[in-house]
């Protein structure tokens, strides 16, 4: 008897990670499932590093089959940021311009109105741009150092679940409260940060010589993902779903065009 209750336990566990990678697939990017997936939308912030990892793999191998192809690097570095936004249905980058509306507002207490209005002002625009031109000026520079994406990409989600965790949620309800209302501390913080380990092992085994630059662009990445949501609340209070796209739009376009300077 207490074999079968094991295994029913077993059996339990792995559904509801199922439950929730499906979950957290669906309100991170666009990417289709089965349509017998179940879905579960708790604690998917757990999720997120991976999901980044595999959306970043799945940008450098696209990017290095095109480069294979002769595709110049200009349009290629635009076409693989445009394909990072359709992937994710622009769900950080949308947050990233509400939060640069808000932050352009002088008064702290109007800050939070202005970021749920849906209609995009001139420093959302403005930093719609730069984003854009970071990243596409950045990934057009980085001749051999597209294994940089899923670095990037995966801190930066992994950022976000330390804000979640560390700082109060300014809404009462929004897209991002659900985040907050079910991450476990520190379990989900520590089951992200195993994938973004072990990418971390994986590419130090496939390129030894390159170990330092390696380590140092994962720790790069990581306190800069940090630096970004803490900056953040101390600018806001706390932080919404909006703020929470900020800090992966900002990690990414940041680390990878601070990267350029190393010549990877």
């Amino acid at each position: 008897m207490s074999d079968q209750t094991s295994v029913n336990s077993r059996i339990s566990f792995v559904y509801s990670l199922l439950c929730s990678l499906g979950g957290a697939t669906v309100f991170y990017t666009i990417l289709p499932l089965p349509h017998h997936w179940p879905l579960n939308f708790d604690r998917m912030a757990r999720w997120a590093p991976l999901i980044g990892i595999i959306l970043g793999g799945a940008l450098a191998l696209v990017g290095m089959g095109l480069r294979g192809l002769g595709m110049p690097p200009l349009p290629l570095a635009v076409g693989m940021v445009l394909l990072g936004l359709w992937w994710t249905g622009g769900l950080h980058f949308d947050g990233a311009m509400d939060t640069a509306d808000g932050l352009a507002v002088l008064e702290p207490e109007r800050r939070l109105g202005v970021m749920r209005d849906s209609a995009t002002g001139a420093f959302g625009v403005m930093g719609a741009i730069a984003l854009f031109a970071l990243k596409v000026s950045a990934l057009a520079s980085l001749n051999h150092g597209l294994w940089l994406l899923p670095v990037v990409m995966g801190w930066g989600r992994w950022g976000q679940g330390v804000a979640i965790a560390r700082y109060p949620y300014l809404h009462a309800t929004g897209k991002g409260a659900i985040h907050k209302e079910t991450l476990k501390v520190p379990q989900d913080l520590l089951f992200g940060l195993i994938f973004l380990l072990a990418l971390m092992a994986l590419q130090i085994s496939l390129d030894k010589e390159k170990y330092l630059l390696i380590l140092i662009a994962h720790c790069c990445a990581a306190l800069l993902a940090l630096g970004i949501g803490a900056w953040l609340a101390r600018q806001l209070g706390g932080h919404t779903g909006d703020s929470y796209g900020a800090i992966v739009e900002w990690t990414e376009a940041i680390a990878l065009f601070a990267f350029t300077l190393t010549g990877p």
